[in-house]
């Protein structure tokens, strides 16, 4: 992957495009991620979802901008934004 890039960007990128209006559940988009996409990929997916957690923007801002780029209703599944994106990593992990 490249050593240039944009953490929001690519941050975006994931959450517009797997947890999009037309998945089943918010779940089976993540399995689905994993089982589609190479170690590279998940790796990577991890680098940037961690810094961009570990950035200084304060964490109103890191939740506005994960509920901005998915369509998850937090309160249904119990979790703030962060702690559901601190939970995908794990998982995400997990599968490595």
């Amino acid at each position: 992957m490249q050593d240039n890039y944009d953490i929001f960007e690519e941050l975006s990128d994931f959450l517009d495009g797997t947890f999009h209006q037309d998945m089943g559940s918010p779940e089976q988009a993540l399995n689905e991620f994993i089982s589609e996409s190479s170690k590279e990929c998940l790796a990577f997916t991890i680098q940037f979802c961690q810094e961009f957690l570990n950035s200084d923007i304060s964490d109103q801002e890191k939740e506005d901008y994960i509920k901005s780029h998915c369509e998850i209703y937090f309160p249904a599944i119990g979790l703030t934004p962060i702690q559901w994106l601190k939970s995908l990593i794990e998982q995400i992990k997990e599968a490595i």
